[in-house]
């Protein structure tokens, strides 16, 4: 029936109506198809059959949207001040702190910039998820056309190998089989059918369409176009894509407020400063007004971390390029930080937890059962009976796995080969590739095979059947007891159908009658199997007289009448997509560092709990929730299943969707991992998803903040250790730069409100400073950076991943953040005003010096205390006496020292900065002075140590 929305090329539940209905509805012949000349209409009316793509940003809006951090629009702020003050006072010479900032703010534009680029180039721009081409009948003609031309309405002609290019009504199948994890997630090819579906039924069940994007990895069929480009599956979850709203990382939040509050902090200190100058000093001329002016703003820009934009993109970078080596490719640099703040990972389970390759893991036949090891395409790994022997030794055991798995590579279309780069690569079905992995880990079983027969027929599988037969011939003709040379059926299939063909079961070399006794036993070992979310399948044979020449020309229904039947049961094997070997010690390595890991797949839910409980992510009787019972749910019971689960099986890219929202709706990081295009709107939504790089889609990897180039889920662990370890640094250089940038605003301000108890006043000036602007304007230049970006480089502690991620709640700069800021401001105001105090007469300490070396000396002091704090704030707990393994942050801080030790004592430099030459006993005094900052902070560490230890 037409969909009630205007087109009449559209189906409402197309899998539940009758094909010969459906094309009639879409105006389509089962046998001609549409004619060329409908065809281009229906082009013209719908559009091409291609996802919409988003168009190029330019790089002009790309900077823009770079400077629209509150922290950089104050320092654009302070840059505009910083000019207007400077063409106050005459626009003599070079405003060299508007420039200096200026210049930092365009590198942190330009970085951020170029880093985008740069992870689009790794990324590579969005490919169509469409197949290039697609073959379809039109007027009767099968032909090849570009897969964007296909209207609803086309009839499909798909064959192994193809890629589905549009969502289509199966209308013919022939052993058809099509994997769809990339859209639903199922681990495992679905057999297709015709019939009409009895009622509703998830996307992952509707075993009578075909949709664009999938892949046909066995037989053949038609199918008429239901729905093509946005209207079609794939791209609904584009629209889904599109809807979702990207949410900042919660680094990008914090930094924002604490622009916000640096904004409106700068705003205070500076009126207050020049307010209470005004008040103090008796003002006399424009030139004294513009010089308190030029104190407020030099006083602002000095509370202003401006290194801080600069000093975060490029530590960011480095954790980027830190992950590239460890093949993450993020593409937003905040990114990095969001996964050290991660408080769940949930994760797809085909492809990301496991290997996304079937392998036969288990065989169990008259005399016993036996397990394989390895896993994945690679045919490594031994054979080993329950007991826990190799098999290569023979005996009855040998015989029958031998039997069973020589069979089940005879009935076979897959092709296994050994890439050159010494990987194993699968053409064909994942589950006959299984077989064909299996039968070379026992030695010579393949090579025996094929020397002793040959394919000379074959009854295929079919959905209806579940079997499939392959009619062998002796290589060299062999001569039974009673003289006739015959040919051997080899039959694997699904063992409730096949058992009920057999009359016989092959005990060692002999085939005995199959009793109710043994019926029973394969029965049982299917069930155990199939519990443990094993997929099943029996194997059989049968040795005819008929001769080869006399099979080649007998139709598929006749070889099943005439030879399925009467066969010899061999035995039975257990068959999984195994869990990645990694991926467990991943799990286990999140879990200690409280991160809750949920899988959400389109699986089987007994499949996805046999993984999740192999994984350790769920113990032993977890239970799975399935998407129709998520259907069922209101709101409050949505919130309690996913406070309380953490499987998730049979649901809809929706359904993933509506989870990460519900987990970030309790105040949790959400990190999302997929590989299907069903996995792109959850991964847009998350505070971080990761996408895979091999196995994934081009729809997942745009949608994704970060891309595992190898997706290997322990590499998320990796990139969530190197995450924490930048969070880390990165509050180790807010301590420092806020700090530091406290000291100089107590300095200034202190100085000013306290110059006559310093013996400031009374020296001839109108305006009494303890410091000059150029010289706070030097401090910010030279201690704000380099010194910072060190630490912003420290080597990670061995307790990272010790530590439970960071609540929601929690701030970056928290109290005890702002403590530690106040102290250290306090303590190197205190310092460097006594050493002002200490070189002039009439302070509270009596000196015989000018004020020109009292600054120079607290300048000074101000210098070095903030090198020495470069060293206290690695660590708000621990002593700055044991970390010390920071070459970057050495180099920083002798650069910085040596700079000012030229600025004291080089004639053009003394002018600029209004300094004058210390003497070696005017250094070692500002030298014990500014250590003070570093031996009171030690002592406070101390208290706090024995504080928290006491508290338990």
């Amino acid at each position: 029936m037409p969909r009630d929305d205007g087109s009449k090329h559209r189906l409402l539940d197309p899998w539940l109506t009758d094909r010969d209905d459906v094309a009639a509805a879409l105006g389509s012949d089962l046998t001609t198809g549409l004619s060329p000349d409908e065809a281009a209409r229906r082009l013209a009316e719908h559009g091409p059959n291609e996802l919409r793509a988003d168009p190029p940003v330019p790089t002009w809006r790309r900077l823009l949207a770079q400077l629209r951090d509150p922290l950089v629009v104050l320092l654009l702020v302070a840059v505009a001040v910083s000019v207007g003050a400077w063409l106050a006072e005459g626009a003599e010479g070079v405003p060299v702190d508007a420039v200096v900032i200026a210049v930092i703010v365009v590198a942190n534009a330009v970085l951020g910039v170029a880093q985008e680029r740069k992870a689009e180039d790794a990324v590579a721009a969005l490919a169509r998820i469409s197949a290039p081409t697609a073959s379809v009948v039109r007027g009767g003609e099968q032909r090849r056309v570009p897969a964007r031309e296909v209207v609803p309405g086309d009839l499909l002609v798909l064959a192994e190998g193809d890629t589905v290019p549009a969502d289509a009504r199966l209308v013919q199948v022939s052993s058809l089989q099509v994997a769809e994890a990339a859209l639903t997630g199922e681990s495992e090819a679905v057999a297709k059918q015709t019939a009409p579906l009895a009622g509703p039924t998830a996307l992952g069940d509707r075993t009578n369409m075909a949709f664009g994007g999938t892949a046909v990895t066995r037989g053949s069929g038609r199918a008429v176009v239901t729905a093509t480009g946005m209207a079609a599956e794939t791209g609904k979850i584009a629209q889904l894509l599109a809807e979702t709203e990207q949410e900042p990382t919660p680094l990008q939040r914090e930094v924002s407020g604490v622009g916000r509050m640096l904004g409106i902090a700068v705003v205070v200190i500076a009126i207050v400063v020049v307010v209470t100058v005004l008040l103090i000093s008796d003002l006399q001329t424009a030139a004294d007004y513009v010089t308190v002016l030029l104190l407020g703003v030099s006083l602002a820009v000095a509370a202003v971390p401006e290194g801080l934009p600069a000093v975060l993109s490029v530590v960011l970078a480095v954790g980027v390029q830190r992950m590239a080596g460890r093949n993450a490719i993020v593409k937003r640099l905040a990114s990095v930080e969001t996964l050290g703040s991660a408080s769940v990972i949930c994760s797809d389970k085909t492809g990301t937890l496991t290997q996304n390759e079937m392998t036969l893991v288990r065989v169990v036949t008259a005399s016993g059962s036996v397990r394989l090891e390895g896993a994945g395409y690679a045919p490594v790994g031994a054979v080993l009976a329950d007991d826990g022997t190799d098999l290569a030794e023979g005996g009855a055991l040998r015989a029958e796995v031998a039997a069973v798995l020589a069979g089940g590579s005879a009935a076979n279309d897959a092709v296994l080969r050994a890439e050159p780069d010494g990987t194993w690569a699968l053409e064909g079905d994942p589950t006959d590739g299984a077989f064909l992995v299996a039968e070379r880990k026992l030695d010579g079983l393949r090579e025996a095979r094929l020397a002793r027969s040959r394919r000379v027929a074959a009854v295929p599988f079919t959905s209806e059947r579940k079997l499939m037969s392959s009619i062998e011939a002796p290589v060299e003709p062999v001569v039974d007891v009673e003289g006739a040379v015959g040919v051997t059926v080899v039959t694997k299939g699904a063992p409730d159908v096949l058992l009920g063909r057999c009359t016989q079961v092959l005990v060692g070399d002999d085939a005995v009658p199959l009793d109710d006794a043994r019926r029973a036993a394969v029965l049982a070992a299917v069930e155990e199997m199939s519990g443990q979310a094993l997929r099943t399948l029996g194997v059989a044979v049968r040795v005819t007289e008929l001769a080869p020449d006399a099979v080649v020309d007998l139709d598929g229904d006749v070889l099943e009448a005439e030879l399925e039947q009467e066969l010899v049961w061999c035995g039975v094997v257990g068959i999984i997509d195994p869990p990645r070997p990694e991926a467990r010690d991943a799990v286990a390595a999140a879990r200690r560092a409280g991160i809750r890991v949920i899988m959400i797949t389109g699986d089987h839910p007994r499949t996805a709990l046999r993984i999740a409980t192999d994984l350790g992510i769920v113990p032993d009787g977890a239970r799975a929730a399935t998407g129709l019972e998520l259907d069922a749910l209101d709101d409050d019971g949505w919130r309690e299943v996913v406070r309380t689960t953490s499987v998730f099986a049979r649901v809809s890219p929706e359904h993933k969707l509506r989870i990460v929202d519900a987990l970030q709706a309790d105040g949790l990081v959400v990190a999302m991992t997929g590989d299907g295009v069903n996995d792109a709107p959850a991964l847009k939504s998350a505070d971080i998803g990761v996408a895979m790089g091999v196995t994934g889609t081009e729809v997942t990897r745009q949608a994704g903040a970060m891309i595992l180039a190898d997706d290997n889920f322990a590499t998320i662990v990796a990139a969530v250790r190197e995450g924490r370890g930048i969070f880390a640094n990165i509050k180790k250089f807010l301590r420092y730069l806020l700090s530091s940038n406290m000291g100089e605003v107590l300095t200034v301000f202190l100085g000013v409100v306290l110059a006559g108890v310093l013996g400031l006043a009374g020296h001839g000036e109108v305006v009494v400073v303890p410091l000059l602007a150029t010289q706070i304007l030097w401090i910010n230049l030279l201690t704000d950076t380099g010194p910072a970006l060190a630490m912003g480089v420290d080597p990670q502690t061995e307790d990272v991943m010790a530590r439970p991620p960071r609540r929601l709640t929690e701030r970056v700069i928290d109290a005890r953040m702002w403590g530690d800021v106040l102290w250290i401001g306090a303590v190197m105001a205190v310092v460097s005003l006594l050493a002002i105090d200490i070189h002039l007469p009439g302070g509270l300490v009596e000196g015989d010096d000018g004020v020109d070396l009292a600054r120079t000396a607290a300048f000074t002091v101000l210098v070095l205390a903030q090198l020495f704090n470069a060293f206290n704030a690695r660590s708000g707990e621990h002593s700055a006496l044991t970390r010390t393994h920071n070459r970057w942050l050495w180099g920083a801080v002798a650069l910085a020292a040596g700079l000012q030790v030229a600025v004291v004592h080089v004639p053009f430099l003394q002018h600029a900065f209004g300094t004058v030459a210390l003497s070696a006993d005017q250094w070692l005094v500002c030298l014990v002075l500014a250590s003070a900052v570093l031996w009171l902070e030690e002592l406070r560490k101390v208290v706090l140590r024995r504080r928290d230890a006491a508290r338990g």
